[in-house]
């Protein structure tokens, strides 16, 4: 009881102790001795860290999805990333016993599904590094466990080797074709989803590649849940900088908020063309109004200001 109690607490803010630093091919995987948070871990999870010391002008933390934690070996957390700016490029260059400011596990994680099923994850560049946490727990419920990942090529293509050993298929694509099959993952998506008749699919990866497997699951009714690739300041729902619309359960568009909401979005419920804007009819935006009073002025004819809209002059 104490066990699942804990591992269902809240976020922490710790100071990290970097156990390695390793170069994965175009990527770098960091582990931290951080046992606080490898006890409350679960898969789709992600942690913030301060970057560029005390004295630093980056304020701002950043995120990173959570690949691996071990609780039972020191509590470590391990997280791929690869150097885009001057934070990442920090981080690539600290040593073990460096100690850093991090705080988590933040986030919503992956549903896990009540029965055994047949589980496709798929995952673009290192946005498969959250998929085989996920895995272990499938696994543990009797899942079976087919993987599909995807990159621009061979050495940004992230635990291709794991996918093979572990999954019952892995299937590889590569745009420029120097590993597995010469295209986009979503390319070989219909195949992958006859040949395993999938349940269910977790994805992780860039929104565009989010986009497109929600539309073509769609087809076949397959639920989709994706982890979202958003930019985050604060990590705690505060700046409001990671807002995406999704529709709730009540049919009303809201901005949502990646790093406290999600990261983990039904697919279906976020409206992927509007990513980046504040749709019209979303909860708060200018003009906005409930359904029923629209569907109410609408009915008699008269707008929200009392004017006639069918013959054009106030009620």
């Amino acid at each position: 009881m104490t066990g699942d109690m804990e591992a269902q607490a809240g976020p922490v803010q710790v100071r990290g102790t970097v156990l390695t630093v390793r170069r994965v091919d175009a990527y770098y995987a960091m582990t931290l001795v951080a046992p606080a948070i490898a006890a409350r871990f679960r898969p789709g999870q992600f942690i913030t860290l301060a970057v560029g010391g005390p004295d630093t002008s980056m304020l701002l933390s950043r995120a990173f999805s959570i690949h691996d934690v071990r609780p039972d070996h020191g509590g470590t957390v391990e997280f791929v990333f690869a150097v885009h700016g001057r934070g990442t490029r920090w981080l690539a260059e600290r040593r073990a016993r460096d100690v850093l400011d991090v705080t988590g596990p933040l986030g919503r994680p992956f549903p896990l599904p009540r029965d055994p099923a047949s589980c496709l994850l798929i995952g673009g560049g290192y946005g498969s590094a959250p998929l085989f946490a996920l895995a272990d727990k499938l696994r543990e419920r009797g899942c079976q466990i087919d993987f599909l990942l995807g990159a621009a090529s061979g050495d940004r293509v992230f635990g291709a080797l794991t996918a093979r050993r572990t999954g019952r298929t892995a299937t590889i694509t590569t745009e420029d074709g120097s590993l597995g099959s010469r295209g986009l993952c979503t390319d070989l998506l219909d195949q992958v989803i006859h040949e395993a008749r999938t349940d269910v699919i977790y994805a992780c990866g860039p929104m565009p590649m989010l986009r497109q497997i929600t539309v073509l699951a769609g087809r076949y009714d397959i639920p989709v849940q994706a982890a979202v690739e958003e930019a985050m300041a604060c990590g705690v729902g505060v700046c409001m900088t990671c807002v995406l619309p999704v529709i709730g359960s009540d049919g009303i568009t809201r901005m949502t908020r990646s790093c406290v909401d999600g990261p983990v979005f039904r697919g279906e419920q976020v409206r992927w063309d509007d990513v980046g804007t504040i749709p019209f009819d979303a909860f708060g935006a200018p003009g906005w109004e409930p359904r029923a009073r629209r569907a109410a002025g609408t009915a008699s004819g008269n707008g929200a200001d009392g004017t006639d809209r069918r013959h054009g002059h106030a009620g």
